[in-house]
């Protein structure tokens, strides 16, 4: 019978060496999503039920196409980042390495379709 310690036990295991730029990614797009989410329902909001050419004209406009592309971008990029802490947490082995491959390949091509949409009704 071993009588370890908590400290024994944990020697040698090493730290993930990312935990706090992970951290302060996850405050610094919470915080950028606080404030692009009520712009983006405001913009999206006042031109939801307009027709077609409605839409087209007033996507074209600056503003309502960049808070759009940043809600997309800023949104698909906290996304990645939530869901590979969850998939490290219940996720082990090589499972672990081929989820988290595949969750980042899917939010980037996700967030590369939107901002290819936005710009192509804006351009």
């Amino acid at each position: 019978m071993a009588f370890l310690t908590d400290r024994k036990r944990a020697s040698g295991m090493g730290s993930a060496k990312t935990g706090t730029e992970h951290h302060w990614q996850m405050m610094v797009t919470s915080v950028a999503l606080l404030i692009l989410t009520p712009l983006f329902i405001f913009t999206f909001g006042s031109i939801l039920g307009a027709s077609y050419e409605e839409v087209i004209a007033y996507y074209q406009r600056p503003f309502p196409a960049v808070v759009a592309i940043l809600t997309m971008l800023v949104g698909f990029f906290h996304y990645r980042l939530g869901v590979q802490t969850l998939i490290e947490d219940y996720v082990h082995g090589f499972a672990r390495k081929a989820a988290i491959i595949g969750m980042i390949c899917l939010s980037y091509a996700a967030a590369a379709f939107a901002i290819f949409a936005i710009v192509r009704i804006a351009l």
